[in-house]
């Protein structure tokens, strides 16, 4: 393929890429984030992030399925623990949780 249409399909995509962001510019304006539509949003993504964390602790695959239940639902009580002590911080809840499975993984053998 020539040199010629990579370029013209890479300006295209940036294209298209720069037109859905203006238009979310020029929509933005008139959304409601407290309304309804939104709520019902939030609800489905807190509820789906549950579904995957639920998952991953009861019904793991690949390297985690080798780490015991016990040694997981430990690292969540921590993950949670770290989340409320810290004023309700993600980042120090997964930063927790992920530390805590390392260490008690390590530790075990």
């Amino acid at each position: 393929m020539p040199t010629e249409s990579l370029w013209l399909i890479v300006l295209g995509c940036a294209a298209a890429t720069f037109i859905w962001r203006a238009l979310g510019v020029v929509v933005v304006k008139r959304i409601d984030a407290h309304g309804a539509f939104f709520q019902l949003i939030t609800c489905v993504s807190y509820a789906m992030v549950a579904g995957l964390v639920f998952r991953m602790i009861i019904m793991p695959e690949s390297e985690l399925a080798a780490v015991s239940l016990t040694t997981r639902i430990i690292a969540v009580a921590i993950a949670f623990a770290a989340y409320y002590l810290f004023r309700r911080r993600l980042v120090a809840g997964v930063l927790a949780g992920g530390l805590s499975l390392s260490v008690m993984v390590a530790w075990t053998g």
